[in-house]
């Protein structure tokens, strides 16, 4: 019975961390493309809220090129620690 919990938990474990980062990368890029398009539909209406939108747009990508910084570090850190607790 031991041995089917081991070999469980060692795929689950690359499992849960790939749809962790999946997840944070998901709901970056699905913010952004909201943003994206708020900016466009108001350019039309108010240049000055578009504007506003499109600042913080850029602020938002910025925020989502250090989070992905931080995911790529922090999956090969969580990786290589799979890897050295499994061989």
């Amino acid at each position: 019975m031991l041995v089917i919990i081991e070999t469980i938990s060692l795929f689950i474990q690359p499992v849960a961390l790939a749809i962790r980062l999946t997840a944070n990368i998901m709901a970056g890029h699905l913010l952004i493309h909201l943003i994206g398009e708020t900016t466009l539909v108001l350019v039309s209406t108010s240049t000055f809220t578009a504007l506003i939108t499109f600042i913080i747009l850029a602020l938002l990508t910025i925020l989502e090129f250090a989070v992905a910084i931080i995911q790529a570090y922090v999956f090969t850190l969580l990786v290589s620690l799979y890897l050295h607790d499994n061989t």
